[in-house]
């Protein structure tokens, strides 16, 4: 859970440490005194993007600092361990954000990509506001709900486990025929040349078309340009071209050739050049009536040839003898496809873990198949006491290739939402608003949360646009969620309000020169009086007041 967030220089907060426990914490304060802040600084030590607007005028760079307990969560335990990054049961995230914009992150101190912050956070925390839904609108994490809901996640990691021994044993079995580490090392090399070679696709006779072709579209322009001067030479120029030229010349000769017998030879290479002349001309236009220039295939020509040209400096051979190289590769190859003992051996065990792993993934889909229709009515009657009166869930489990043993079973798992009666179920990025989505999402979350590995959960404004008895519902079901884990909700509702374990107060201090966000922890008496504000207004009543003690009372 997280146990310790320190602000430095971020937006309008020039200092803030806060410590957080288990439980509801409940974020109050007036509209713009900055409650969202805090959640967006938590959100950019878990990988969130950043910009220099994040910075606190006047500094020089900002600096967010979380400390989560992860005693209880063996899953990033197991991350850190893998990358030489566990501290005991502490894990400290840590963005560091600069005037220029500049980013840097850390994980125990060490400097990590943004990318690894996304997803060790995910395991963290999961944070549900308007405009940000971390997990629900992965599909991923929705099989993992039905798992953990059915208490069936031992028999999925069974599951798992089975289709690692398969594609291990598949994999052993390919390395059979090699009889020692020497042929072993070849045949793996060879199997990766030769799969360079295949995705390659080189047809014969490809790479001179490819280099022809590759020339003319590079000198398309000037093609055209001269094929048009031509043209315009033999036949279309105004100020006399070859073709009248040679009429010309053959209507004098028709006047005089019958006074010369000499000048029949003449003629008929001047009648000979004029029919060539008007062929040739038909060839231009015809040329020119089919040419196009076409950029977008010359990029594809040019990208096609310089990943021949490259694979053969790979090789060190010209381009033109890869194929001969395909082959070459494809003949050794298949020289060392050789079954012995260890190849019977491996097919029998193969068909033996195929075998296991379709039981336990068979035994999977039947338990998550019942699971899936409780589910779906548990969450579907949360949402509709959510102010989402009609609101239907369903999973819909989608049948995938056993074949290609997936580890996460034979099925995906997708939540599917209706928020209206009569209207059929669709996937939930498709059809839920930013607020019913947060509904929906903590619907699941109160009915799954005994056994969710999320153990922080944050809210912002999931109550916008609900109030009256909803909002008492909204309020009961996140204490619900904080009896069992951590919940975190920034709310305007005094029925929410009312609901929670802890009650921190946002307040914006404004001096002459500068406006900076405090938060205060309130004790019983103060948070009386927030929840008074929260019902009535900045001028509290006897009556306001008297409302929030009974609020506080009743939960209590």
């Amino acid at each position: 859970m997280l146990v310790h967030l320190a602000v430095n220089n971020y937006a309008i907060v020039d200092h803030l440490e806060l410590d957080f426990q288990q439980g509801m914490t409940v974020v109050s304060g007036e509209t713009g005194a900055g409650k969202s802040i805090m959640l967006d600084a938590l959100a950019l030590t878990l990988g969130d993007r950043a910009d220099s607007g994040a910075v606190r005028p006047g500094s020089d760079k900002a600096d967010i600092l979380a400390t989560f307990d992860i005693s209880n969560i063996s899953e990033a335990r197991s991350w850190l361990q893998e990358r030489d990054l566990d501290s005991d049961d502490q894990v400290i995230l840590r963005r560091v954000i600069t005037a220029e914009g500049r980013s840097r992150g850390y994980i125990n101190g060490s400097p990590c990509p943004q990318q690894d912050l996304r997803s060790l956070g995910e395991m963290l925390i999961d944070i549900h506001s308007q405009h940000e839904h971390q997990s629900l609108l992965k599909t991923d994490s929705h099989r993992r709900l039905l798992d953990d809901y059915a208490g069936h996640g031992d028999l999925a990691r069974q599951v798992q486990l089975a289709a690692q021994r398969c594609r291990q044993t598949e994999q052993a079995l390919q390395q059979a025929s090699q009889s020692n580490e020497e042929q072993s090392a070849r045949q793996q090399l060879l199997s990766y040349q030769l799969e360079e070679l295949d995705n390659l696709g080189l047809q014969e006779g490809e790479l001179t078309q490819l280099e022809l072709e590759q020339r003319e579209l590079a000198n398309a322009e000037q093609i055209l340009h001269n094929c048009q001067q031509i043209t315009s030479l033999c036949s279309e120029s105004d100020s006399g071209s070859v073709l009248q030229s040679l009429n010309a010349s053959l209507s004098r000769l028709d006047g005089i050739s019958e006074h010369s017998r000499h000048l029949q030879e003449a003629q008929n290479l001047l009648a000979s050049a004029q029919i060539q002349v008007e062929e040739a001309m038909g060839e231009l236009n015809r040329y020119l009536d089919h040419f196009e220039a076409d950029p977008a295939r010359q990029q594809d020509v040019e990208e096609r040839l310089s990943a021949l040209y490259e694979l053969a400096r790979k090789h060190r051979i010209q381009p033109e003898q890869l194929g001969e190289l395909q082959q070459q590769l494809s003949d050794e190859l298949e020289r060392f496809q050789q079954q012995d003992a260890d190849t019977e051996r491996l097919q029998e065990e193969l068909q033996a873990y195929r075998e296991h792993y379709r039981q336990l993934a068979d035994k999977l889909s039947a338990a998550r198949s019942k699971a899936a229709s409780k589910l779906a009515k548990a969450v579907s009657s949360n949402i509709q006491q959510l102010g989402m009166p009609g609101g239907r869930v369903e999973l819909q489990l989608t049948a995938l290739d056993a074949e290609r043993y997936p580890p996460q079973g034979l099925e995906s798992v997708e939540f599917l939402v209706s928020s209206n009666p009569g209207q059929p179920c669709k996937p939930l990025a498709k059809v839920a608003s930013g607020g019913e989505l947060s509904r929906i999402s903590l619907a699941i979350q109160v009915v799954t949360a005994q056994t969710s590995r999320t153990p922080t959960l944050v809210f912002d404004e999931v109550d916008v646009g609900i109030g009256g008895p909803t909002a008492e519902i909204v309020g009961q079901l996140l204490r619900q969620l904080g009896a069992n884990g951590q919940v975190i909700t920034v709310t305007h509702l005094p029925q929410v309000a009312a609901q929670g374990h802890q009650h921190l107060f946002v307040r914006k201090e404004q001096s002459k020169h500068s406006t900076r966000t405090c938060i205060d922890r309130l004790d019983s008496d103060k948070r009386t009086e927030e929840i008074a504000r929260m019902l009535g207004g900045l001028d509290m009543t006897a009556e306001s007041l008297a409302h929030a003690k009974k609020l506080l009372s009743a939960v209590n």
